[in-house]
């Protein structure tokens, strides 16, 4: 795909800036209407989407409209349903010494948006993210990733023929194009890839002071206790890996397994991985390809070869094609590649433990995770849950937590900073400013020097 030019970058920019700045974007009307327009264009090019979501990605229309179309009509309709009464002033007490006058929260937009999507869910993360932008008021540049060149492409037509450039526009290309939209001076970056590149974006916003939204990755654990429900676990679990071809930042990265099951549970792992997907699942339309060769070769590497470890289940594939087998690997090295880099693939370490506090141990001694998922007893993952950190986590499912949008989305730590979904995503975009309205007719005395009233104050507020 073909780099957008510099200077096209460059007046991009200029003309948000200026039309932000014209003030259109502040009324509620005109952000309803955006609103309605990206939902319309998005059923207007929905065809068009899945068309090019199955060329690079070999994506089904089900599991592209579960995954990425249905939660950005569900996020804009909830925008529209609720804008009013995010965006309103609101009143707030005053402290005594503050009386008589009245305070206020005024929520008014960041201003300019940059918004980088990866391309693991391309239409999701760039849409999902501009409707945070709309609703608070803010003009949007967006960046789709150059590894779904189609997909990019009719993003990038969907939104030129439904909004002014002025106000939304599309910008395409490969690192050269991010590392020339991070030079200019934004109002708010948001960004979702891997936690190398959001270092990238922290660094380019600190000069400016920018803030920003982190949506990154790492590596999510999911323990798996010896009285969990095996079958119910394991056809949660192999659905969470199996989704996107385990090309998903909340996806079940490694399964930490009490070791008297772990055998039983690797049989029953590809028992519901078989019932999902078939015998050989790539013959059927729902197992979705590795996004890239390099992206093949690299996730192909920890079943063979000298970054393998551990005894492989599974994981037979086809370069042709960019296919790789559901596969297991049993009781990797724990400085082995498959359990030092997030796998972004269909292959899923089973690593031995004898007691819970090992695991957790082995949980709380790595980066801070974007998801955590449990399997056994409530009150014993509701613990685990209190003894760990992440960005989301699940007790006896996998995934789940990111399809509910009055929950936050979003890490911790190395897995990334803020969160959106719902209001979270016009909070994402909203500076909430301070307002003190005083009365002319009143001024009251103690707070002036010489301070002939400070006894009676302190006494007064105590």
């Amino acid at each position: 795909m073909e780099n957008t030019a510099l200077e096209r970058i460059q007046e991009l920019h200029r003309l948000q800036r200026d039309y932000f700045a014209s003030g259109v974007t502040l009324d509620l009307a005109f952000r309803r209407r955006m609103l309605g327009k990206l939902l319309h264009a998005i059923k207007q090019w929905e065809q068009p989407l899945y068309e090019a979501l199955r060329t690079d990605l070999h994506k089904s229309e089900p599991e592209a409209f579960l995954t990425e179309v249905s939660l950005v009509t569900a996020e804009i309709r909830d925008h529209v349903r609720h804008l009013s009464h995010w965006a309103r002033t609101t009143r707030h007490l005053s402290p005594m010494q503050m009386l008589p006058s009245r305070s206020r929260i005024v929520r008014e937009p960041l201003g300019s948006a940059l918004i980088i999507a990866p391309w693991n869910y391309p239409v999701q993360l760039l849409l999902n993210p501009l409707v945070g932008a709309i609703s608070s008021g803010c003009t949007a540049l967006l960046k789709p990733s150059p590894y779904v060149p189609n997909v990019s492409r009719v993003l990038g037509e969907m939104v030129a023929s439904t909004f002014d450039e002025r106000y939304i526009a599309v910008v395409q290309g490969n690192r050269d194009v991010n590392a020339a939209l991070l030079d200019l001076r934004w109002d708010i970056i948001f960004f979702t890839g891997s936690p190398d590149l959001g270092r990238r974006v922290m660094e380019a916003a600190a000069r400016n002071l920018t803030p920003v939204v982190l949506e990154l990755g790492g590596k999510s654990p999911c323990i798996v206790t010896a009285d969990a429900d095996l079958k119910l676990a394991a056809r949660r679990l192999a659905w969470g890996k199996a989704l996107n071809a385990g090309q998903t930042c909340i996806a079940p990265d490694y399964v930490l397994i009490d070791r008297k099951i772990r055998d039983a549970f690797a049989d029953e792992y590809f028992a519901q991985v078989h019932a999902l997907l078939g015998e050989d699942p790539q013959q059927t339309e729902h197992f979705v390809r590795l996004v890239s060769d390099k992206a093949f070769a690299r996730v192909s590497s920890y079943l063979s070869g000298p970054d393998a470890s551990g005894i492989v289940r599974g994981g037979r594939t086809d370069a042709a094609t960019r296919y790789i087998e559901p596969a297991v690997i049993l009781d990797p090295a724990p400085d082995s590649p498959v359990m030092t880099t997030e796998i972004f693939g269909p292959v899923l370490p089973f690593c031995s433990y004898d007691t819970l506090d090992e695991a957790v141990a082995f949980i709380n001694g790595r980066e801070k995770p974007l998801a955590l998922y449990f399997f056994g007893k409530p009150s014993v993952g509701r613990e685990v849950i209190r003894r760990t950190s992440s960005g989301g986590a699940c007790i006896n499912d996998t995934i789940m937590h990111i399809a509910n949008a009055r929950i936050p989305f979003g890490g911790v730590g190395n897995s990334g900073m803020g969160s959106y979904h719902g209001k979270r995503s016009f909070d994402a975009f909203t500076h909430e400013r301070a307002l003190v309205v005083t009365p002319r007719r009143f001024d009251l005395p103690f707070r002036y020097m010489p301070y002939k009233l400070y006894k009676l104050f302190r006494l007064l507020i105590g």
